[in-house]
């Protein structure tokens, strides 16, 4: 089955940066979307950075400026490049497809990475 697996978060005093990774087991092309999303303890998921298949991408307000995402279509790898990071900008940063699917009503379904920690703390 499809699967996402996060990886390159830890631990960053602010003004730091990390990179981090979504090795998918799909190609690109077989999705319409992908994206990083985050949680921090008691809020709501929101989404952080999003880059469609015709390589439209919209970030959030939050981070324009400091985020960068990215794909390799080679390795089937989404990245995330976080610079100038800020206390609360920690969260468990979750990689995520919109899947192309001809049996799913609506055409997609949704899939979610395992989630990686980030903190950012002095």
């Amino acid at each position: 089955q499809v699967q996402l697996v996060e990886s390159g978060g830890g631990l960053v005093q602010p003004g730091g940066s990390l990179r981090l990774s979504c090795a998918a087991s799909i190609a690109f092309v077989t999705t319409y979307m992908m994206g990083w999303y985050r949680q921090a303890p008691g809020k709501q998921r929101e989404m952080v950075a999003q880059l469609t298949i015709a390589g439209i991408i919209n970030y959030s307000d939050s981070v324009k400026g400091r985020f960068t995402i990215s794909r390799d279509s080679a390795e089937n790898t989404l990245y995330l490049q976080m610079n100038n990071l800020k206390p609360e900008d920690t969260a468990v940063y979750y990689c995520y497809a919109d899947v192309y699917s001809e049996t799913e009503p609506d055409g997609s379904y949704d899939v979610w990475g395992q989630g990686t920690q980030v903190t950012v703390s002095s």
